[in-house]
This record gives structure tokens, sequence and C-alpha cells, in this order.
């Protein structure tokens, strides 16, 4: 009887290792990193093309050049509020315990969601319907913060619960993947030209 224990117990500690250690696996998917990274990003063209209408009606170019120092600001507030969230998310689960790195987490995705709100407000008032301005509506983004910042604390909830199960050195592997250039957001300068 206590080899047949013994295999059960082996069994089921092979099976959360390969299961904590597969980067496709559901408990373990940070892949809305890239999504959301491309989200925030595919907003930049459409309030420069949408201040470009109202530049081209009115005649005067300065309104695309404020705009898109005004929007840069914006950008740059949120670029380093995505570097610093993927940084302390990371930090949460590698250096406290389950219950510390929770609160942790949630306090940086409250960070997180505040910003992405903030930029989303600004981009939205920016670029609502003026029919004086000769812009018949409103322009959609594919930007919505609440979504966004639910699936990213879903995505990091699980990442800790698979993290808990791998070695240290497997966990910094893991976690260092959030801080791969792929998820860093494109530079404002690039994305205005």
């Amino acid at each position: 009887m206590k080899r047949y224990n013994l295999l059960i117990v082996l069994l089921l500690l092979i099976f959360n290792v390969t299961t904590a250690q597969k980067k496709g696996s559901p408990a373990a998917d940070l892949s809305i990193l890239k999504d959301t990274k491309s989200k925030i990003e595919a907003t930049v063209p459409l309030v420069i093309q949408h201040l470009q209408t109202i530049a081209t009606k009115e005649g005067d170019n300065n309104i695309v050049n404020n705009g898109k120092i005004a929007l840069g600001k914006e950008y740059g507030i949120l670029e380093s509020e995505w570097f610093l969230y993927r940084n302390n998310m990371k930090n949460c689960i590698l250096n406290n315990s389950s219950k510390k790195a929770k609160k942790c987490m949630e306090y940086h995705n409250n960070m997180m969601r505040g910003t992405m709100i903030n930029y989303n407000n600004y981009i939205t008032n920016l670029t609502r319907k003026n029919g004086y301005l000769g812009v018949e509506g409103d322009t959609k983004f594919e930007f919505k913060p609440a979504d966004i910042a639910t699936k990213l604390n879903e995505a990091y909830f699980n990442a800790n619960d698979a993290a808990g199960r791998m070695k240290a050195d497997q966990k910094r592997d893991f976690l260092g993947q959030t801080m791969s250039d792929d998820n860093k957001l494109t530079p404002y300068a690039q994305l205005a030209q």
C-alpha cells in the first residue's frame, strides 16, 4: 500500500512541475502583455489622424504640432507606468509570500488601471465628434482600460500560482519574460511619425 501512495505522490509532483513549466499553459500565460502593448500603441496613430483632420479643416498645422506634443506627454506617463507596472508585478511575485504577493499585485494593478483610465479619458476627449471642427464621428479605440486591467490582473494571479510551483531559477526566468523588449512600449517618437 505504501508503494502505491508514494507512486501517486510522485506522479502528482511531476504533473505539477511540468504544468508550471509550460509557457503556453493557461496557468502561466502572459501573452496579454503583448496584446495590451499593441492596444496602447494603436491609439497614437488614430489620435494623430484625428488631429490632422481638424488641422486640414482649420488650415492650421499648429493643431497637429501642439496635439502631438500634448499626446507625447500623456503617452510618456503611460509608458513609464507600464514599465514600472511590469517590474513591480514581477517583484511582487518573486519577493513575497503568496498572500503578500496578492496584496502587492492588487495595489499595482489599481495604479496601472488608474493611469490607463486617465490616458483613455485624455484621448477620448481629444477625439470626440466635433462638427464645428470638421470631425464627423468619434474615433473608435480598442483600448478599454477596465477590461485590460482585469485581464492583466488575472494573468498575473495565474502567473503567481504557476511560479509557486517552480524552482527559484525557473521562476526568475519565467517572470523575466515580462520585462523583455517584446513587451516594452515603442517610444512615442517612432509612433508619431
